[in-house]
């Protein structure tokens, strides 16, 4: 049987590790942010907002062993 991915409350991460998970995702997802460049660090309070806002969830993978965030609409 699977496991199922686990949300993973920020608040429940070191600061130096939330912001080496954030810094992870936003390297790799690789989104546009239109014509405007953003700095890692624009995009890494960007990313730290929206998951104060519930609007992004940290979910850690068991089956992987890896950890992701997920932005938007999407349910784990």
């Amino acid at each position: 049987m699977a496991a199922e991915p686990v949300e993973v409350p920020y608040t429940e991460l070191a600061a130096e590790l939330l912001h080496a998970v954030i810094e992870s995702f936003v390297l790799r997802e690789g989104t546009d942010y239109g014509e405007r460049e953003f700095s890692l660090e624009d995009k890494v309070a960007r990313v730290v907002a929206q998951l104060k806002r519930g609007e992004a969830k940290i979910v850690f993978d068991p089956e992987s062993s890896s950890v992701t965030i997920v932005v938007g609409h999407h349910s784990i």
